[in-house]
Parts: C-alpha cells; structure tokens; sequence
C-alpha cells in the first residue's frame, strides 16, 4: 500500500521503514529506473526519511 508523499518531519516519524522503502521502490518503478532531477530529489528526501525510520542496528549491518 502506497502512501501520499511526506513533505514533513512529523510525517516520517509516523511512517515505518517498511513504508517508506515500498514508496523508494514503487518511484524507482515509475521512472524506468533513470531518476528525474525532480525524481532524484524525492528519492533523497526518501531516502532521508526511511533512514530516520530505520532502528540503528539494522542501519549497522
């Protein structure tokens, strides 16, 4: 299940790094796999949030 896209911090607190990993993937499968600028953009602004989300000792493996 896709959600709408986060433009703030208290947002990405909410979703899990489950969710935000689904929505990386479901843009990556919209582009064809070559980012826009505006892609790329929203790609690290997920990337942002998903490691927020993320528990560190699963960032450390």
């Amino acid at each position: 299940m896709l959600h709408s896209m986060s433009t703030s911090v208290e947002a990405a607190i909410e979703r899990s790094a489950a969710e935000v990993n689904e929505e990386i993937r479901a843009l990556w499968r919209r582009s064809g796999g070559t980012l826009s600028t505006e892609q790329r953009e929203e790609y690290q602004r997920l990337v942002m949030e998903w490691a927020a989300a993320t528990p560190q000792s699963a960032r450390a493996a």
